[in-house]
């Protein structure tokens, strides 16, 4: 009979080490990202989608479009993360990665296409655009920045569409890139009037104009007839 009283401490440290297990391994997936967790190198992929937050078709077209901007010797690519770790950037983590691969120079020269990477934070739904400095002249910093807070954040903010968000930075960038103008910011759509029945301070006080004309008006009507019939009795 003692063979069960000896399993129960057993049973109870099972279940103790289930419900850590359980708890922990939400907690590792939630975890912020740090430089340390992200590839020491370029990946293959062009595409490093670790929030996962993209179709196998949105990252395959990402990855069509992110191609074609190698025939103007860059190096393009798009990081999606979960969120950061405290007190980290988009930006500042961008430029961290631009440092890291970004290989040696070569005898005074760069040994590959400069990088433009696009970074985006699922949690925040905010979004960065870094380059390498050999690109400044084309893609100046203050458009990379425009480029993320107004032609990429419009689609995260209206609805989490990540892969809209790419598309229309890329198709910016494209456009001066090849040496056109920068087709700006887009397009705000005004947020329609809200509809009240509450009236304003000037309805409110045009009926009340309104209100002592229709009493002046019956008090000067009804005042002489009530006189006159009294003295004419």
């Amino acid at each position: 009979m003692a063979f069960p009283s000896l399993l129960r401490p057993v049973r109870h440290a099972l279940l103790l080490a289930l419900l850590v297990l359980t708890l922990v391994v939400p907690a590792r997936a939630a975890q912020a990202l740090a430089l340390a967790d992200l590839p020491a190198s370029p990946p293959t992929e062009r595409v490093l989608d670790a929030a996962d937050v993209l179709s196998r078709a949105g990252r395959n077209e990402i990855e069509q479009k992110l191609e074609r901007f190698a025939a103007d010797h860059v190096d393009a690519r798009l990081i999606t993360l979960t969120r950061l770790d405290y007190g980290v950037s988009l930006e500042s983590l961008g430029r961290q990665l631009l440092q890291r691969w970004t290989p040696a120079p070569v005898e005074g020269n760069l040994a590959g296409d400069p990088l433009l990477l696009l970074l985006i934070e699922g949690q925040t739904r905010g979004a960065a655009i870094v380059a390498s400095p050999p690109l400044e002249r084309q893609l100046p910093p203050e458009l990379l920045r425009s480029t993320a807070r107004t032609t990429m954040a419009q689609p995260l903010k209206e609805g989490d569409r990540y892969r809209q968000a790419t598309l229309d930075a890329l198709a910016r960038l494209d456009v001066v890139i090849d040496g056109g103008e920068d087709p700006g910011e887009p397009d705000v759509p005004e947020a329609p009037a809200v509809v009240s029945n509450i009236p304003s301070q000037e309805e409110t006080s045009s009926s009340k104009a309104f209100t002592w004309v229709v009493v002046l008006l019956v008090v000067g009507s009804v005042v002489p007839m009530v006189t006159w019939w009294v003295f004419s009795r």
